[in-house]
């Protein structure tokens, strides 16, 4: 690694919007430098992750270290494939921590999108080098004349600037090869001064311990040195230093301006914060600033499916955690479901991801609980609680086709399926971006579920005044169509303070008392109706309704689902 000086290390990151082809560009530099061989059966090598290749999505950022040779010099390329989706925004932001230049992919037939102007921004605003590249130019319907017209406008880039390729083809990609070199800078670092890493992601393996992603801005680090975290002050020794080529290629050391990995027997996960300063035992450095933390749009209660399991899922979270930082956690407990823990996420599809990692990566059996935002009140004066009604805030016309739409918006109206209901009024065309606007008032309510007057507290939830009626009526007849019947009759109903405003009723199994009744006089059938009436009243007020465990799941997630 020491032949290659600084002014020949370029650290770079791919950034796009949803399938805009950021991965296959990544797989065609990838074959161009010689990393990997060049075949048909390259697709997503960077996307190691089993549901980033089932859902045909990039979830982790994945870094790979190219070699390649220009007009006589050996160049050292960092490449960063970064997510697409706007829940997945905080492993750009982190990345982009690593690297002097972005490639802005743009779709040729769809233009730019709203996650295409927010990676944008995050990479204007870290001050880095934007080479925008036109892809999907093979497409029968692209127009990359009108996409880099789009490019001017938005982003005032120069349209002679724009590199039009096929990633799928290979058209081209020579030119963003030569782009990298020519109009991403050095990095700024000093190999003289004592070592200063930056740890911006992490993985856990099982035997090894943690393994960080370290970006060098100062120093050498190599095998047998003794670090020190700043953030924990624990003193390590570094076992094993390397690149990523895309997989792990061990090397004596790491100079200043690479980014690689480092495993300095790091056996606690709690031990690996992303963000964190390394330096060198006994010559403490000025820590980096590290990352702005992360803020949950969507927390979900998670359980553990039998509590025995509940240690084993506790260690699985807590290592995926460490994979995933801008998950929040945070431990909770239910009456029905027991011990666990309320998870706060960046959006559903971001839940949904780290739903499917539980059970692919560490084979975690779950109850994921309804996705809610958080509210927050102050009974005792004015209230602050999150508002429920979207009001527009701006709306610009990117060309004759495209419109882009600035609202405020309750997270309520959004987190469930506005994504989706978007998408489908709009065939797939509109895009969606979003971030915290932070609280506002607005007519919340507490709603109540009772069965036979005596409150389920899982199933109380905060809604809107104007929406409680239909909230209510829906959950009711949720509850009427999962109870088990009784012999006395149970009143299911949905109140706000003493007020009912919906009512459900599972009807009590009734023995025909007027069987073996052939005939005779009528009062003696009526004195046994009475009877039998008597006997299900007392029955109704001595019963006490022990609902099953497997009732609350299927509501909760029924719930979910709508």
């Amino acid at each position: 690694m020491s032949r290659f000086p600084v002014e020949n290390i370029r650290n770079f990151s791919i950034i796009a919007h949803v399938d805009h082809g950021k991965s296959t560009l990544a797989d065609r530099l990838l074959e161009l430098t010689g990393t990997i061989d060049k075949t048909k059966n390259n697709k997503q090598v960077l996307d190691k992750l089993q549901v980033e290749r089932e859902r045909g999505i990039t979830v982790k950022a994945q870094t790979a270290s190219l070699f390649h040779n220009c007009e006589g010099k050996q160049y050292l390329l960092n490449l960063i494939d970064t997510p697409g989706h706007v829940d997945f925004s905080y492993e750009v932001s982190r990345s982009l921590s690593a690297c002097q230049g972005v490639l802005l992919v743009v779709d040729a037939n769809e233009g730019i999108q709203a996650q295409t102007v927010a990676n944008f921004f995050l990479a204007f605003e870290a001050q880095l080098s934007v080479i925008p590249v036109i892809n999907k130019i093979d497409l029968k319907n692209a127009d990359p004349e009108r996409v880099e017209n789009q490019i001017e406008k938005v982003f005032d880039i120069p349209s002679d600037e724009c590199i039009k390729i096929s990633a799928k083809l290979g058209t081209n990609v020579e030119s963003v090869l030569q782009a990298i070199i020519e109009r991403i800078p050095p990095p700024k670092v000093h190999r003289k001064n004592p070592l200063r890493a930056l740890v911006f992601d992490s993985t856990f393996d099982h035997y090894r311990g943690v393994i960080a992603n370290v970006a060098l801005f100062d120093g050498v680090v190599s095998k047998g040195d003794k670090i020190v975290s700043a953030h924990t002050q624990k003193i390590y020794e570094v076992n094993e230093v390397g690149v990523l080529n895309p997989n792990e290629q061990p090397t004596h050391k790491l100079y200043a301006g690479q980014v690689g990995y480092l495993i300095a027997g790091m056996k606690d996960v709690t031990e690996a914060q992303i963000g964190d300063t390394l330096h060198l035992h006994k010559q403490p450095v000025e820590p980096l600033p590290g990352f702005k933390s992360a803020k949950p749009m969507v927390f979900a209660g998670i359980y553990p499916v039998d509590q025995s399991e509940y240690n084993n899922l506790k260690s699985a979270i807590e290592k995926l955690t460490l994979n995933d930082s801008s998950v929040t956690v945070h431990r909770d407990s239910s009456l029905a479901l027991g011990a666990g823990w309320r998870l706060g996420f960046l959006g559903l599809l971001h839940m949904e991801v780290f739903n499917q990692r539980l059970e692919q990566e560490y084979n975690a059996s779950v109850i994921l609980t309804t996705p809610t935002v958080p509210y927050k009140a102050v009974l005792s004066s004015s209230k602050l609680i999150k508002a429920r009604r979207a009001v527009q805030k701006n709306m610009m016309f990117i060309d004759q086709n495209r419109v882009m739409l600035k609202y405020l918006f309750p997270l309520n109206e959004i987190v469930v399926d506005f994504y989706d209901s978007l998408k489908s009024l709009s065939s797939g065309y509109a895009s969606f971006d979003y971030e915290d606007a932070g609280y506002q008032t607005a007519e919340l309510v507490k709603m109540d579920i009772l069965l036979n007057g005596n409150t389920v507290e899982e199933l109380v939830t905060i809604v809107h005044k104007d929406k409680a009626h239909s909230i209510g009526k829906a959950m009711c007849e949720r509850l009427k169509d999962c109870l088990p019947r009784q012999l006395f009759e149970i009143a299911i109903q949905a109140s706000i303070g003493s007020k009912i405003i919906a009512r459900e009723t599972v009807k009590a199994y009734r023995k025909n008392v007027l069987a073996k009744c052939y005939g005779g006089d009528i009062t003696r059938k009526m004195k046994l109706l009475k009877r039998q009436a008597e006997g299900k009243k007392k029955l109704r007020k001595i019963g006490n309704i022990e609902v099953p465990k497997d009732t609350f799941i299927k509501v909760l997630k029924t719930q979910s689902s709508k």
